[in-house]
């Protein structure tokens, strides 16, 4: 069973989604279900192209080899390839599906760092005008098309949404943060330059709670995003935010949890613990719930 945020968490929560001042990050776990997951993509890569190491579930590891067996972009161009082609999107009828309950909460701006259209096509579903927007994080996409470059003045809002993709998206193969070294590079490089995410974005970022759903704290992408994002607010500014962490294996439950949970709670992350569809559930109905309440 899922453990439960406090009571106290879930109505900071509601209240900020209520006033938008809540910004979601989507991993890859919100996409369960629908794509195969990083380690079983890797799984598959180490197999079919002999990878020699022991942690064949890693995919930034494993991309990292078949870029220096191949070259830089063999990764990326293989993934988006066979994975992104055709893409079959989820069910955004169904109350429970992580893409659609966040479409339904009317929020001006959401944050993924997964590589897929789901969330822009949710919102899209809704009836808004939705702005995809990635992370220019290196030189080849400096010059990639952006609303926040053609209109300087441009405020994402509940009629106009932004979806921003750190870690790049499946339109642009060159935007994509896939191997070790994309990671470092994009890391390095969010930590120094202060141009690469929009003011509009780094104002979100230090004036909302986030909200961090399918992620796992051994996932590379959530402590880059950590080292390059959540601690650099002040200590100051920074709000209570939630994150849905999938549970520990069960013979090591008890312990990894409860350490976890202490490191999260050290930078005001609340945590979730379950699947990224048990906790939509719950944050469904309790948002209709509010909003019944509040006319």
């Amino acid at each position: 069973m899922p453990e439960k945020l406090q009571e106290r968490d879930w109505e900071m929560l509601i209240r900020r989604i209520h006033a938008g001042k809540c910004t979601p990050f989507l991993g890859a776990g919100a996409a369960q279900g629908v794509l195969p997951t990083g380690s079983q993509i890797a799984r598959d890569w180490a197999k079919e192209f002999g990878y020699p190491l022991e942690d064949a579930g890693n995919l930034s590891r494993v991309a990292t080899y078949l870029a220096v067996k191949y070259d830089a972009m063999y990764p990326k161009d293989l993934l988006l390839t066979k994975w992104f082609q055709n893409l079959k999107s989820p069910d955004f009828t169904d109350p429970s599906e992580p893409h659609a309950t966040l479409a339904s909460l009317k929020l001006p701006l959401y944050m993924t760092t997964n590589y897929d259209p789901f969330m822009t096509q949710a919102l899209e579903a809704v009836g808004k005008k939705t702005h995809r927007e990635l992370c220019r994080w290196n030189r080849f996409i400096k010059d990639y098309p952006s609303i926040f470059s053609q209109n300087s003045n441009f405020e994402p809002s509940s009629d106009e949404p932004v979806v921003f993709h750190l870690h790049g998206h499946n339109e642009c193969h060159e935007s994509l943060v896939l191997t070790e070294d994309d990671y470092l590079d994009f890391l390095v490089n969010i930590s120094s330059d202060n141009e690469l995410l929009p003011h509009q974005i780094r104002r979100s970022l230090a004036g909302t709670s986030l909200l961090f759903v399918g992620y796992s704290l051994a996932d590379m992408s959530f402590r880059v995003l950590f080292r390059g994002l959540v601690t650099s607010v002040e200590d100051t500014l920074r709000r209570i935010s939630v994150t849905v962490q999938l549970p520990p294996v069960p013979d090591q439950d008890e312990q990894i949890r409860q350490y976890q949970t202490e490191y999260l709670n050290r930078i005001d992350m609340r945590v979730y613990w379950g699947t990224a569809q048990e906790f939509m559930g719950e944050l469904r109905k309790r948002w209709e719930a509010f909003q019944k309440a509040n006319g």
